[in-house]
């Protein structure tokens, strides 16, 4: 099962909401990965709750899209 669309329309990226001229809008990646298409932080969805912490997203900054791993780990 994925996020519903009506979730994915209201959330966004805790980093980028804080900015000025940012929208921190969300991307659904693979159906377990939401990309902020502002900063590129990358957030995990583990059992279908997104992880919107912001050491979570950036934990994967630096990982490319195609490098994310399908499922993600589980959060330590």
């Amino acid at each position: 099962m994925t996020i519903k669309q009506e979730l994915l329309e209201i959330l966004r990226c805790p980093v980028c909401v804080r900015q000025e001229g940012k929208q921190g809008e969300l991307t659904l990646h693979r159906d377990v990965w939401l990309i902020c298409n502002d900063c590129g932080r990358k957030y995990p969805i583990l059992e279908e709750i997104p992880v919107m912490m912001i050491d979570e997203g950036d934990k994967w900054i630096e990982t490319a899209v195609d490098d994310l791993p399908v499922p993600p780990p589980d959060i330590q």
